[in-house]
């Protein structure tokens, strides 16, 4: 069975337990959970904030309290997993930080979508990752013609060649982006060939934020004589909206791993169908 805390979040289309959620006078969050269920639980959430991150705590309390036995977690955005290194000093190591929260539950399972880098899966005990190659796949299928493949940074890379491995060899262009570790700020772009000839290029990375990288990577990818340009994301956040997004890219997929996307225009396929 399923305890599916966002209501509109049902990755796995199976049994769900009844509960209801409120919030005290002094901000405190409550779960109360109704009915009887099987021995074995999976809880699945989209974390957005620190609040859903307590709400799995408190339902996973719950849960044992109700003499649960086999406990599992699905979270497909892992939070703070772009945190995975110290950039400077003062700063937390926050998938370490998260890592050991979801850890201290002792779950026999807990699966995570596509995270940042190897350093989630590490941290996690008993973790399962979901591979966003059916993604990708199924983002080519809609697109419908010949794509390159292309990571805007060398983290992105070294996953996209394993995207590539997974969907028989689609080809890759080698791609770079340099950033200000202690502003953030993006500092260049480059694109290792010296003319694309035309070739169309799908852009492919786990999180798309506010898209000053892909917007960036774009415009280098079309003074190298780009074809048309595509967008895959499988964590769309979107912080800054779609409008100049969209004046790069002729289409953009992501999945509802992270919200339900309002936009038409842009492609969004269900983590229900993905797994």
């Amino acid at each position: 069975m399923y305890l599916n805390l966002d209501k509109s979040f049902n990755p796995y289309m199976g049994e769900e337990i009844p509960f209801e959620c409120f919030d005290f006078p002094g901000g405190e969050s409550h779960i109360k959970i109704s009915g009887s269920h099987s021995n074995e639980v999976t809880i699945t959430h989209r974390i957005r904030s620190f609040n859903d991150v307590g709400m799995i705590l408190l339902a996973a309390d719950a849960l044992r309290r109700m003499g649960t036995g086999r406990l599992e977690l699905m979270i497909p955005y892992f939070p703070a997993a772009r945190q995975d290194r110290v950039m400077v000093k003062g700063e937390p190591l926050s998938v370490k930080v998260m890592a050991e929260i979801f850890n201290s539950l002792k779950l026999d399972k807990i699966t995570v979508f596509d995270p940042h880098s190897e350093v989630t899966p590490a941290l996690l005990n008993n973790c399962e990752v979901i591979y966003n190659y059916d993604f990708i796949g199924k983002v080519m299928e809609d697109i419908g013609e010949e794509v390159l493949l292309a990571a805007p940074d060398g983290g992105a890379l070294k996953k996209i060649y394993k995207v590539s491995e997974a969907l028989e060899g689609v080809p890759v262009v080698e791609c770079g982006k340099m950033r200000d570790v202690k502003t953030g700020k993006l500092t260049g772009f480059r694109v290792n060939t010296d003319d694309l000839g035309g070739k169309n290029c799908l852009i492919v990375d786990d999180i798309c934020d506010g898209g000053g990288t892909f917007n960036g990577l774009a415009e280098e990818l079309k003074k190298k004589n780009a074809g048309n340009l595509y967008l895959a994301v499988s964590h769309g956040i979107f912080s800054k909206g779609f409008d100049d997004l969209f004046k790069h890219f002729k289409g953009i997929y992501t999945t509802d791993s992270f919200s339900d996307i309002k936009d038409e225009r842009v492609t969004q396929f269900k983590l229900e169908d993905l797994i």
